[in-house]
């Protein structure tokens, strides 16, 4: 198993990427919330990976933090979800917001994901309930432990409440990220910079 790479990132065409590890360039698919977090090309780069062997392929995934590829990882295992299911999920909300989603049983929130539809949300609230709690990577026992999660989190959170779609939202968060600082502040920009 490749756990992760270190080298230069050679390309990047969403949802795939190259990276050139010691002049072997390797094909990596990773989701939008990794892509956010890409420097330029011809920089230095570090990914999490996961590789799925197929009959027909062999396919490396890349990951820009621990969470994101438990996530991926626990969500490969619920029937019906493929790993571009996995990614679409992945690209479209936040580890904390989908462990929030999960908790609070929100369905409609889930179907808002491009290539989730309802019988989808619904096996995966059932099915992830219990693999969060497994998971070390915090984020479940964050949110069952009442620790809040960083402010954009908890923008993007409210956001996503008030009926914005994931990515609308991750898009508008990014515009004000340093215009805000608190999540009040972060909140009130975004809407502001939705209404213009």
């Amino acid at each position: 198993m490749i756990g992760f790479l270190k080298g230069v990132l050679a390309a990047k065409h969403p949802p795939q990427l190259l990276v050139d590890v010691g002049g072997v360039g390797y094909e990596i698919d990773a989701p939008m919330s990794t892509f956010y977090q890409l420097p330029e090309t011809g920089e230095p780069v570090h990914l999490l990976t996961h590789l799925l062997v197929r009959e027909d392929a062999h396919v490396l995934y890349g990951f820009a933090t621990e969470q994101e590829r438990q996530l991926f990882r626990n969500l490969i295992k619920v029937g019906g979800v493929g790993a571009r299911t996995a990614l679409a999920i992945l690209s479209g909300i936040s580890v904390e917001a989908f462990a929030r989603c999960v908790q609070a049983e929100d369905a409609v929130s889930l179907t808002k994901i491009p290539g989730v539809g309802r019988k989808t949300a619904e096996r995966l609230i059932v099915e992830m309930r219990d693999r969060l709690k497994q998971t070390g990577a915090g984020v479940a026992q964050s949110i069952s432990t009442g620790a809040t999660g960083s402010p954009s989190d908890e923008a993007f959170g409210a956001l996503v409440a008030l009926g914005y779609r994931p990515a609308e939202a991750q898009r508008l968060l990014k515009l004000v990220e340093d215009k805000a600082d608190s999540t009040e502040a972060m909140i009130r920009a975004a809407l502001q910079a939705a209404a213009r």
